[in-house]
């Protein structure tokens, strides 16, 4: 494994999402050939120009602050990078299927990525620093992004 291969990756949002703004526009736009004696040819398009700027926007924060990479030297999570060497330990999954519902004390520790919490629509993970502090790391696939982490981690050590 080298130092810069990648070995988990996801980007926080794609460049695709600007696209549908346009697209809802020029189906209006079609709609209102077929049916309507007025075609608003000035708002819908003023309108598909506000929404991939404002869509823009959106990604280019999501990419910045809600992408995740791996590599063989360290884990980026938004704006926070940890080198590997830094990471004593890939703590386990929460399973509450016993009934225990109390937070493990990794899902209650700081998060990675200079963020308040564990942004939506993704799941914390449990790091143990050399230090002894625990930090959570998080990804939209949490088991792919633990599995290449406890990879990376044993091969480190």
């Amino acid at each position: 494994m080298s130092e810069d291969e990648v070995l988990f990756h996801e980007p926080g949002a794609r460049w695709f999402a600007l696209t549908w703004g346009p697209i809802f526009c020029a189906i209006a736009l079609v709609i209102e050939l077929f049916t309507g004696p007025v075609i608003h040819w000035f708002a819908l398009s003023l309108f598909a120009v506000l929404l991939v700027g404002f869509t823009y926007v959106q990604i280019s924060a999501a990419r910045r602050h809600v992408s995740v990479e791996l590599t063989g030297h360290q884990l980026r999570q938004g704006t926070e990078s940890v080198d590997l060497s830094e990471i004593a330990a890939v703590l386990p999954a929460a399973a509450y299927s016993d009934g225990d519902f109390e937070p493990k004390q990794w899902e209650t520790a700081r998060v990675l990525g200079e963020l308040s919490g564990v942004p939506r629509r993704r799941h914390g993970i449990g790091l143990r620093l050399v230090g002894g502090t625990l930090v959570q790391a998080w990804a939209k696939d949490d088991d792919e992004l633990r599995d290449a982490l406890e990879k990376a981690v044993t091969a480190k050590s």
